[in-house]
């Protein structure tokens, strides 16, 4: 053994004796102190063996580096030891512009899973899908794989391939997906007219900086809006002030969200500030498997105030707060410190938002022809199917419009419409 290490130990079981020395003299305290020592003393043998006898020779600060990237792994799916490697690609990865697949992923009962593909990436391009679970990456198997080594793989420089082998709902075998990385730039914010109403549909993809300005940006712009559809889909969620900006631009009053956790310190009530221009507009909020963290705040917030209708599926469930907390200049540790709960005291952790209206993805039932229609509706459709054959130049659609072909193949957002115009019939008093 190395002076090196036996000053190591040696510090170690000195930093156990201060802290014993330092306790109030109780039994009580002196059980605790105690067993804190044989604690240390069980870590210090360990590594030795390790260092020793393991079939490999390892370095004395790789076998520290593994043992507090173990702890922090057992802890839950989001804790992590970061590394010079994983500090680094932190760094780049909240630049916000990096080589990469598009995706957000997270461990899901053991399984690592895609909470959402990124709108417009290649990942979202190449069918990748909220729920599907990834069984390998290129030729390694995500079997006890951690999220960051997971993230580390699919990252690359743009042009460059992976490959995806991809287990899925209902389908009988794996998918094997290639895909093709590309510079990942999300547009965190987009709004178009529902064609022929005064609906006003705001996607937002993520919650990264300055979503809530934009959001009032594009109200301010739409000064006919009579409804809202805020649609959250296979958003995996970002930074928390713009979650709590987001539901403040709609609420008057009231809670928005809370953290709790084991210190008094984080324990933090987030309120609405009541100076909302918008909170009497009708409103749906639309979320799905992929809507997790800040979306589900969000969603979560609408929902307990009554503010809003939630429609789609039930959200991820990842409601927990993450810090990151650095070691030196070069190295960090991520840590769960508090665990996020909605106006109403439920938390969002493994149980997600359930929506008010329950509608499955895809295409709106209808007649193949379109001729599904009343006989007061008839000459209104002839007159229509006049229109089709009349050689004069028609108003084309705004290309910012959603239009009813749209709508129809997308039942979701289509139900969220039929929502809010028969809005004066389900919120009778909003």
């Amino acid at each position: 053994m190395t002076r090196q290490i036996i000053i190591a130990f040696a510090f170690l079981c000195w930093a156990g004796l201060g802290y014993a020395n330092t306790e109030t003299n109780t039994t009580k305290d002196k059980t605790a102190s105690s067993g804190r020592l044989e604690a240390y003393n069980k870590l210090r043998n360990v590594m030795r063996m390790v260092e020793e006898r393991y079939v490999d020779e390892i370095s004395f600060n790789e076998i520290v580096d593994k043992a507090i990237d173990g702890m922090l792994s057992n802890l839950d799916a989001h804790s992590a030891y970061l590394d010079a490697r994983k500090f680094d690609e932190l760094k780049v990865q909240t630049s916000g512009e990096f080589g990469g697949v598009g995706i957000t992923i997270g461990l899901k009962e053991g399984a690592l899973t895609i909470i959402s593909p990124i709108d417009g990436t290649p990942g979202e391009k190449a069918g990748l899908k909220s729920g599907d679970i990834i069984l390998k990456i290129n030729d390694k198997s995500t079997l006890n794989m951690a999220i960051d080594d997971a993230v580390d793989l699919m990252r690359g420089e743009p042009g460059s391939k992976v490959q995806l082998a991809i287990v899925r709902k209902n389908e009988p075998k794996p998918i094997v997906f290639d895909i093709v990385r590309d510079i990942i730039k999300v547009e965190a914010v987009r709004a178009k007219r529902i064609a022929n109403t005064d609906i006003l549909y705001i996607r937002v993809s993520s919650f990264s900086r300055n979503v809530s300005q934009k959001i009032k940006e594009e109200l301010k712009k739409a000064k006919w809006v009579k409804g809202i559809i805020l649609d959250l889909r296979s958003n995996p969620g970002g930074l928390l002030n713009q979650a709590v900006e987001v539901s403040d631009i709609f609420l008057k009053e009231g809670v928005i969200v809370s953290q709790k956790g084991r210190e008094e310190s984080e324990n933090i009530e987030f309120r609405a500030s009541a100076n909302s221009a918008y909170e009497s507009i009708p409103m749906v909020v639309l979320i799905n498997g992929g809507s997790a963290s800040a979306s589900e705040i969000v969603a979560g917030a609408l929902q307990d105030h009554k503010r809003a209708v939630v429609v789609g599926e039930k959200s991820f469930g990842k409601g927990s707060v993450q810090v990151v907390l650095p070691l030196d200049k070069n190295e960090g540790l991520r840590l769960t410190i508090a665990r996020y709960y909605l106006p109403s005291g439920r938390t969002i952790q493994a149980l997600g938002i359930t929506p008010d209206l329950l509608i499955y993805p895809g295409a709106a039932p209808r007649e193949e022809n379109g001729f599904n229609i009343k006989e007061s509706d008839l000459k209104q459709h002839l007159e229509g199917e006049l229109e089709k054959i009349d050689t004069t130049p028609k108003k084309q659609d705004n290309k910012n419009d959603i239009t009813t072909d749209m709508l129809w193949d997308d039942i979701q957002l289509k139900s969220a419409v039929d929502v809010l115009k028969s809005w004066a019939v389900i919120r009778p008093n909003s």
